[in-house]
């Protein structure tokens, strides 16, 4: 393994990916199977192990899943201001492992201080990972998405994997031969602990060909005071855990720290831009103008952890062509095969694009993916008009609406992640990380909003009648999007004006 490099040195790249994409696209594929393995239970161990109510549980999977994007956001402030992307990497990996392992030892009686650990875990690591992917690639390097594009496929690799066999584990679908009925749950959750540690032993080992990438931004201080800063850093973030875990299990907490998170994040910002060009800072906004409208995305694309997986366990069958499958596991790893097998493509045919001066830009990219997230979730509604008299509908039909949205999160998530890195100045680019996956939080805090209105009007009806009201708040949804898609698509000429040089 080459060592010592100098960053010109990775930038200086030859073919389409440099190696080192390869070395994270693996540890972050490890740790995605951990964090999605145990999103993908959540709504189903909530309301059949914690006996909650669907419309709880909603509210409850949105609350959790926001606090887990929300603290990527400070896990992005402290890599900038004191850890440096590797050592933010390493303790966050820590963290997950330890809360993935007190669920697996007693999921029910520890499930809200596990899930704590894994909150405060995945936001120092998240962010700073794909911070690292931005730093392979020189500013104005044109290879840039499509290297985001096959990271993002590491990462629904993992998913993919993770989302079908730790759900299919607990609910009794896959490998009952050796796993014992009354630890169904014990040995899912054990899962995302091994492979997290995978992952963390994937980073270790192959960190030393990143050159300069990730470290300290303190480097330059005394030693004596760089390791209290640090110190400090992880004695504070054990003491948030219990902090963590109450705010986590009452849903109202949430709420309130929502609605301060986000104009506090916009306020700091501003503070930051004070030392920035005109020109910097109007790529600033142009990026703030990209989260909002990722907001609206997540609060669609995130039904699939609440209401779609109500659906899933509710109204849908489980075979597809004669093949029997867990149709919660299908919900939560059809879009990662289906991102698996086109990322990859869809990066090249930008590149195709972009050597024949056709490549649509950035905002036009996320209004097309408006315009698939719209198009999936009518394939949703329509599932009704294929259901039988017990309220159960087609399991391929419901994959193919996956399908379609697959197409929208790959105009917009890989490329988002991009955006973020080329549009944010050197000094703040994993705070500008930090809140775009600030923007999923509120983007997974209303898909909980969203998922429990739907389960409130569907409250003591008959399974067929959920169906339907299922699928007609699917329909709402799909048109919203297009909705959304529409403007983007009309104001981006606007928007590229922001963005300036960047494409």
């Amino acid at each position: 393994m080459t060592e010592n490099l100098s960053i010109e040195q990775i930038q200086s790249f030859k073919g389409k990916y440099p190696k080192q994409l390869w070395y994270l696209f693996f540890s972050e594929m490890w740790e995605r199977f951990s964090f999605y393995g145990m999103r993908g239970m959540l709504y189903v161990f909530m309301t059949s192990q914690l006996l909650m109510k669907d419309t709880d549980a909603n509210l409850q999977y949105g609350a959790t899943q926001a606090w887990v994007y929300a603290f990527t956001f400070i896990g992005g402030l402290f890599a900038d201001k004191i850890f440096g992307f590797r050592k933010s990497l390493f303790w966050g990996g820590l963290l997950m492992i330890i809360g993935s392992v007190i669920l697996a030892i007693h999921p029910k009686e520890f499930f809200f201080i596990g899930v704590s650990f894994t909150i405060v875990g995945t936001g120092f690591f998240k962010p700073n990972i794909s911070s690292m992917v931005g730093k392979l690639y020189k500013d104005d390097d044109n290879r840039r998405d499509a290297g985001f594009s096959l990271f993002y496929a590491g990462v629904n690799l993992g998913a993919l994997i993770g989302g079908y066999i730790c759900i299919a584990v607990a609910n009794g679908n896959l490998w009952t031969s050796f796993v014992p009925v009354n630890l169904r749950w014990n040995y899912a959750f054990g899962f995302a602990s091994i492979v997290m540690i995978i992952s963390l032993l994937t980073f270790i080992q192959t960190q030393k060909s990143m050159g300069d990438i990730g470290l300290s931004p303190l480097l330059h201080l005394d030693n004596a005071k760089r390791k209290i800063l640090e110190i400090s850093t992880y004695v504070g973030s054990i003491l948030i855990i219990p902090v963590i875990m109450i705010m986590v299990s009452n849903t109202i907490y949430t709420d309130y720290f929502m609605y301060l998170i986000g104009p506090i994040s916009i306020v700091y910002l501003i503070y930051e831009m004070r030392s920035f060009t005109s020109s910097q800072n109007k790529k600033l906004i142009a990026a703030v103008i990209f989260m909002l409208f990722s907001v609206v995305f997540w609060a669609f694309f995130e039904q699939s952890g609440g209401s779609l997986s109500a659906f899933a366990v509710n109204n849908l069958n489980n075979t597809i062509f004669g093949v029997r499958l867990d149709p919660n596991g299908v919900n939560n790893s059809a879009n990662s095969l289906f991102v698996i097998a086109f990322a990859a493509l869809v990066g090249i045919v930008w590149l195709w694009m972009h050597k024949r001066k056709i490549e649509p830009n950035t905002v036009v990219k996320f209004g097309l993916a408006f315009l698939f997230l719209a198009g999936g979730f009518w394939i949703f509604y329509y599932t009704k008009f294929f259901a039988d008299a017990n309220g159960r509908t087609s399991l391929g039909l419901f994959s193919f609406g996956w399908f379609i949205i697959t197409f929208g999160e790959l105009c917009l998530s890989p490329i988002g992640m991009s955006a973020m890195t080329k549009l944010s100045p050197l000094k703040t680019q994993a705070v500008i990380m930090g809140m775009w996956f600030l923007a999923s939080a509120y983007g997974q805090y209303f898909a909980g909003i969203l998922g429990a209105n739907i389960a409130e009007a569907s409250e003591n009806s008959s399974n067929l009648e959920k169906l339907k009201v299922y699928a007609d708040g699917y329909q709402q949804l799909a048109i919203y999007a297009l909705v959304a898609g529409i403007v983007l698509i009309v104001i981006s000429p606007l928007v590229k004006k922001l963005m300036q040089e960047v494409k």
